[in-house]
This record gives C-alpha cells, structure tokens and sequence, in this order.
C-alpha cells in the first residue's frame, strides 16, 4: 500500500531543493513547487520516500538491471491527459512483462471516499457510417470490407445488426487519436491504401486565379526589383519589445495581437508593422557592403472587434535604406516610383486645396524618426472629402538604430497597400 500526501518540506526527510538547483534538466521544474508551503511526496507502507512530484524519484525506487517489479506513477494537472498517458506507458511496459501484456491494477482512494481502477484500459465505443467513409474516400466497400480494413488498424469493428450502413468501433485505450468519425475514416483509407484510391476529377471546376491584393503587391515587387532592392521575408511574429520599445512607439493595447503562451521571448506577438523584421535583416547583414537596400510586401495584423476572428489582416509595403548617409531623398524616390506605377500623381503644395486625386506628404513628429526629418503619406482616393493617412517615410531616430545594433544612418518607408485596390469583385464571386 502507499499514500500519497502533503508536507511541509522539513517534515519530508529528503534534501532535494538544493540537489534540483544544481541539475539543469530538473531546475526548470522547480517552480512548480518552490513557493508552495507543502510539497507533495508518494511514501510506501514502511513511511519510506518513493518520488517527490513532479521533479524527481528517490533512490529508494530507482529502477536497475534487477528490478522486477515497477510502480507507475503519474502527476498532472488534467485528469484527462493523464489517463491517456497512464494508458499507453502501461501498455508499453506490459509488453515486457513475464506474464506479457499483463498489468496489476490500483485501487485509488480519494480524499471524499471515492474509490477508482487504474488503469482504466477499457475501450471506447463508436459509431461509423460506411456511406461516409465511401464518400470520403471514393471507393465502395461494404459495411464488412470497411470493418476488416478497421481491424488491420488495431480497431476492433463488425457491421450493425440494426442498420446495414452503420459500422460499430471498439477504440482501445492506446488509441486516443480516435476522436470523431472522420479519425476512423482515415484509419480505413491508410488500411486500404492511400495509393489505392481511385483518382476522380471534382464534380466542380474552377479556375484559379491570384487575388487582387497579390497582383498590386506583386507591381511593387517587381519596380522594387528593378531599382535595384533586395526583398526579404521576415518572420511575422517578433517580441514585444521590437514592435513597441525599440521602435520608440507605446503599446495601447487596442490593436496588437499577443500569443497567450510564447514558446520564447522572441515570439510574443504578431507584428502591426514591417520596419522591425527589416532592421532585423539589416542588423544580421550590417557587414555586407553598403548601401544595404531590403524591402517586403506582406501582411500586418491588427486587432479588429467587427471582424470574425476578431483580427484583421492588411497588405503593407515597407523598404529601408542603410547607409553611410541618411538617404532620405532615395526611399522618397523609391516611393515616387511606385506611385508612379500605380498611376496616381503627386499634389502639388498649390492644388493641396482642389485636387481629389493623388497624394502628397505631411510633416509630422514619429518618436520612430528624426525630429523633423518624417512625413506622413496622405491619399486622397477622388472620393469627396476623403483623406486616408497611408504610412509615413523618414530617417530612422538614433535611438532606434541603437536598439537594433544597426550602426550606420538608415530611412525607411511603410505604407498601406490595400486603398490602392480597384473596386470589384473578388475572384470567387
């Protein structure tokens, strides 16, 4: 018999912490329980110390060349992938057993005076349709062919006595991927071969075609190309810092996406603007030749209550320019270009008032750039009154080089794509 409780650690008679500090691979588990005032500890019959979960095993049960006899035990905080995991080392365990696949099952006492078996290796009962795993798959087998595929896949399956068409499953305990009918019906199509599955054409055609947002981006792609720039495609997830901090810009919380468990610092959040990713290139390029030219035409993500997902997705283009001169006026022209391309024309300060095509530039202050040396892009689409601010260009502010270990002057340009759209329907319309 063994017991499972909790102690305060000087009632526990092991001295682990200092032991676990020490150890890389059980450090990292430590925090699990160090600010906890009892620590939980699994004792056999004699009150001797068997395992201090969730970070290591005593000596007592450490398991040699001559064990015969093994204990599993598992902590966790999700009863149901406990189980699941209980079930299949189990199941592997038992196959080295003396008696093969044969596991003595524990009588668990809760603290309420409920009493459970594990493990519980029972298996689940399911239903399939052999009209639906047909239709899937393309072939026609009946419910007693699918059952026999079934079987080669560790299912035990037979035909309803009820209904011709309904399959009935037996998914065993080392199976939890079997979750829905559609898991059971790919089981049968891995049975019967994926080769093997008639080739038939869709009972639709269509025609695909680029999206509109594809072929404006691919227009600056190619001018950009040929002035002589270089793309390059960052990621789409940075820290938080180089979207916000490092940019000198603040975060109001209302438009970034931020991911609920990183797997590091340096993917915390979906970025809201390109320019990062680009000092990130220049960063890891900076002993290249100058000028160093880079440029992309890709998607930031915002915030968008309205939307479905809650999140929207727009099509930006941005391009800096590293140097040993600022070379404002170079990503002032590079921008020139493309709107050139895009065929609309720059508003002369005299016409500011009357003209209701274009766009011109609009001194602005961006902690992001130089005091005095940024400008916002201001469209106007020809609709009346309506004036969209596209993006802003400028030279980098000092303290953004600095943060990103750029050490030469850089300018750089960001802008929204999408307003540049023709209006029409999309190609699935």
């Amino acid at each position: 018999m063994t017991a499972y409780e909790v102690n305060i650690p000087d009632q526990i008679g092991v001295i682990v912490l200092i032991f676990v500090q020490s150890e890389k691979h059980l450090a990292r588990y430590l925090h699990l329980i160090r600010d906890s005032p009892v620590y939980p500890v699994w004792y056999d019959s004699n009150e001797q110390v068997l395992s201090l979960p969730p970070i290591i095993n005593s000596e007592h049960s450490k398991i040699n060349l001559n064990t015969r006899n093994i204990f599993i035990e598992l902590t966790a905080l999700d009863e149901t992938k406990l189980a699941i995991v209980l079930n299949i080392v189990c199941i592997m365990f038992a196959e080295y057993c003396e008696v093969p696949f044969t596991v003595e099952p524990v009588r668990l006492v809760w603290p309420d005076g409920k009493e459970t078996i594990t493990p519980d290796l029972s298996s689940r009962a399911m239903t399939a349709s052999a009209e639906y795993i047909n239709s899937c798959t393309g072939v026609s087998l009946s419910a007693l062919e699918i059952s026999d595929l079934l079987k080669r896949m560790t299912l035990e399956a037979q035909p309803s006595s009820s209904n011709p068409d309904e399959i009935l499953v037996q998914v065993p305990a080392w199976r939890p991927d079997i979750l829905h009918e559609c898991d059971i019906m790919e089981d049968a199509a891995i049975a019967y071969g994926f080769n093997n599955l008639p080739k038939t054409f869709p009972t639709t055609n269509t025609v695909a075609q680029q999206l509109p947002v594809s072929k404006l981006c691919d227009v600056v792609r190619r001018e950009w190309a040929y002035a002589g720039w270089v793309e390059v495609l960052p990621l789409i997830l940075c820290s938080h810092d180089e979207n916000f901090a490092w940019m000198n810009r603040k975060d109001d919380c209302t438009q970034v996406v931020k991911l609920a468990n990183p797997k590091s610092q340096e993917y915390q959040v979906v970025r809201t603007s390109l320019l990062p990713g680009l000092l990130k290139t220049v960063r890891e390029n900076k002993a290249h030749p100058l000028p160093i030219k880079v440029f992309e035409t890709s998607d930031i993500v915002i915030k968008d209550s309205t939307a479905e997902r809650e999140t929207r997705n727009i099509r930006h283009a941005a391009a800096v320019w590293c140097n040993k001169t600022a070379g404002f006026e170079v990503v002032h022209g590079l921008f020139d270009r493309i709107m050139a391309m895009l065929e609309v024309p720059r508003i002369a300060d005299e016409k500011k008032e009357s003209a209701k095509f274009g766009y011109y530039l609009r001194e602005i202050d961006d902690p992001t750039f130089f005091p005095g040396r940024a400008a916002s892009i201001v469209y106007r689409s020809g609709a009346e009154e309506e004036e969209l601010n596209l993006g802003v260009l400028g030279i980098l502010h000092p303290t953004v080089l600095t943060n990103f270990e750029i050490p030469y002057p850089c300018s750089a340009l960001e802008f929204n794509l999408e307003p540049f759209l023709k209006a029409g329907k999309e190609p699935w319309e």
